[in-house]
């Protein structure tokens, strides 16, 4: 649990602007407003207006707006005052040094707020990620899934599963514990149909193909094809800027270029490698080489170019068509598609383009926004949107799995099965044993959060 000191920060953005906010959260939230507005009447839940002075120095900070809110009814559970300050950076600054002044007051550490949300109950930690992921937010897409997250929508359906659990744990329990009492035969073979469906419905969740995962991080399309295909080229349109060094010289681009995108809503990490081509290349050529090949195998969507205007596609080339990748026949102002071409590859699709005339990008661009909505879009079910849930969920499975080749068996076992796929699903939430992640889950949030 939290210490009982009272925490402060600028819960609003650094910059100059019209109103910056300073919340305060803990034991002596009011008594820190009366020091600096002075004994007075301040509703809960209201806003007054009210002259803030240094309480040492009795100088004017500021004429703001205050906002108490009385424990339990606040975002942390405590009692907690907001200063809605005018924004200039002299106005925040005087009232975070006299609030440093006062006992029992300090600085608010990065996620403090929120983290005693969830040690108060307010929230759980699906919830608490979710606010996370609120704040840092780019496309309407990581919007929606976020506050899908921060209303429950993990949280109700973790917790209705480890409900679940815990009704037959109760019931094995009781056959272990009281085994002199008229109670069923075989309670682990009664109940193996109930935990065999859930296992399934955690299985079904797991099958999501990382949906809600990319969505949060960034959906990854990788350019790849040999040099002075036009890959920068088509990297600098994407990007509508000149993120990439463009030149007649192979071999310009020598490491990965990244930048971050938001197409139709959804987050893009569009990446640029150096080409690929055999042969004699120099040391930094070949590293950078390898980094596209890694890059290559980590992407979500390959888009491999090829000039326009050859025969047939390089040997390079045909081993990055994996089923998936999209296949795009550049500077086809100069000439038509290669031929050799083989069937089998399951492409997303192949469209001939011309960065330089614009023939071919419209039908080009509506593909790869179709395939990546496709791809990431939420769905009616919730996604998961975390490694950690994954793992969690993964090793729950595995004791849901060991119940069921032990149930008819020994009633200790499939009982340890059943409380240790319990108490993996409490991790996610925040239940049980969650002291030694809670710091990695707070740690990126901003400070007056």
């Amino acid at each position: 649990m939290f210490d009982l000191d009272t925490i402060f920060a600028l819960s609003s953005g650094h910059a100059v602007a019209g109103v910056a906010i300073v919340r305060i959260s803990g034991p002596a939230a009011y008594t820190a407003l009366t020091a600096l507005a002075g004994e007075g009447a301040f509703p809960t839940r209201k806003a007054s207006l009210a002259a803030l002075h240094d309480p040492e120095s009795n100088v004017l900070l500021d004429r703001a707006l205050v906002l108490p809110f009385k424990a339990p009814n606040s975002f942390t559970g405590e009692d907690v005052v907001e200063l809605h300050l005018h924004g200039g950076p002299a106005v925040v600054e005087g009232v975070i040094a006299a609030l440093s002044n006062m006992e029992a007051m300090r600085p608010a550490e990065a996620g403090e707020f929120t983290r005693r949300a969830f040690e108060c109950g307010k929230m759980d930690l699906t919830e608490a990620e979710g606010l996370g992921d609120l704040i840092h937010a780019q496309t309407a897409g990581q919007r929606e899934q976020a506050l899908a997250q921060m209303d429950g929508v993990l949280h109700r359906l973790y917790e209705g599963w480890r409900a679940r659990l815990v009704g037959h744990l109760a019931h094995l329990e009781a056959d272990i514990d009281f085994p002199d009492e008229d109670l069923p035969d075989g309670l682990a073979v009664a109940v193996a149909p109930a935990v065999a469906e859930l296992a399934q419905d955690i299985q079904g969740h797991l099958e999501d193909g990382h949906r809600g995962e990319r969505l949060r991080s960034g959906y990854r399309v990788v350019i790849l094809g040999a040099p002075n295909v036009g890959k920068s080229t088509l990297m600098n349109h994407l990007a509508r800027s000149d993120v990439a060094i463009v030149s007649g010289i192979a071999g310009t681009t020598r490491d990965s270029i990244e930048v971050q995108l938001n197409l139709g809503g959804f987050p893009v990490r569009l990446i640029d490698t150096a080409g690929l081509r055999d042969g004699d290349v120099g040391e930094v050529e070949a590293e950078g080489i390898k980094r596209s090949l890694k890059r290559a195998e980590e992407a979500d969507l390959r888009l491999v170019l090829a000039p326009s205007g050859t025969h047939r596609l390089s040997p390079e080339c045909e081993k990055l068509l994996t089923p998936g990748s999209m296949l795009l026949f550049t500077k086809s102002d100069l000439g038509g598609r290669p031929t050799g071409l083989r069937a089998n590859h399951a492409l997303v699709a192949i469209h001939a383009i011309s960065v330089k005339t614009g023939a071919g990008m419209d039908d080009f661009f509506a593909a790869l926004e179709s395939h990546i909505k496709a791809a990431v879009a939420p769905r009616e079910t919730p996604a998961l949107t975390r490694v950690r849930h994954r793992l969690a969920l993964e090793e729950c499975w595995e004791h849901l799995d060991r119940f069921a080749k032990h149930a008819g068996h020994d009633a200790v076992l499939v009982a340890e099965d059943i409380r240790m796929a319990t108490r993996a699903l409490g991790t996610i939430t925040g239940r049980v044993g969650v002291e030694d992640i809670l710091d990695v889950v707070f740690s990126d949030f901003c400070i007056g959060k």
